[in-house]
């Protein structure tokens, strides 16, 4: 479980996702915001991870967006399979376009298959991250975000999760 967790926190550090339109005029009035990330993950006994996590916000005031965010996972390996979908709202406020604080909350439907003994189990999770990070510009209204969330709903003995620590990089359009 411990090589889950790991390989998701690895996953969601390694994101990368991106909606911006070469040669689309900014528009200043719109207020929806887009971005969000996707990965991929290897490991041994041929492990095999894919994610994407996208979202969609709405500018509330220049500094505040509200919206929802998704993530689906899928992994794969020798002795395990697994697929999980989360879904829930997320508040951002952003600080001179150059730092943000986050809140997300998520609720986690979880199928697992262990391949070596044949077991099924299906479970579902809430998760509440808290946290913030840094934001740098790569157009007109598009940022790289690089943050850092902790899950403070995780509890070490219950949680399909490994810790409640998540590094995170994706990208936003429309801010």
């Amino acid at each position: 479980m411990k090589k889950f967790i790991i390989s998701m926190m690895l996953l969601t550090s390694a994101s990368v996702f991106s909606q911006v339109s070469v040669g689309t005029p900014v528009q200043e009035n719109n207020k929806w915001t887009f971005g969000g990330g996707i990965g991929v993950g290897f490991g041994s006994n041929s492990y095999f991870s894919l994610q994407a996590s996208p979202r969609v916000g709405y500018r509330i005031t220049d500094d505040l967006e509200g919206g929802v965010a998704g993530s689906v996972t899928w992994q794969t390996s020798n002795y395990h399979s697994s697929t999980m979908f989360g879904v829930g709202p997320f508040a951002n406020y952003y600080i001179a376009r150059t730092f943000f604080l986050s809140a997300n909350f998520q609720h986690y439907f979880i199928n697992y298959k262990d391949k070596y003994y044949d077991y099924k189990d299906s479970r579902e999770e809430n998760a509440l991250y808290l946290g913030g990070g840094y934001m740098q510009r790569i157009g007109n209204n598009s940022f790289l975000q690089l943050g850092l969330m902790y899950n403070v709903l995780w509890k070490e003995r219950s949680s399909v999760f490994s810790s409640g620590l998540v590094p995170n990089i994706g990208f936003v359009v429309g801010l």
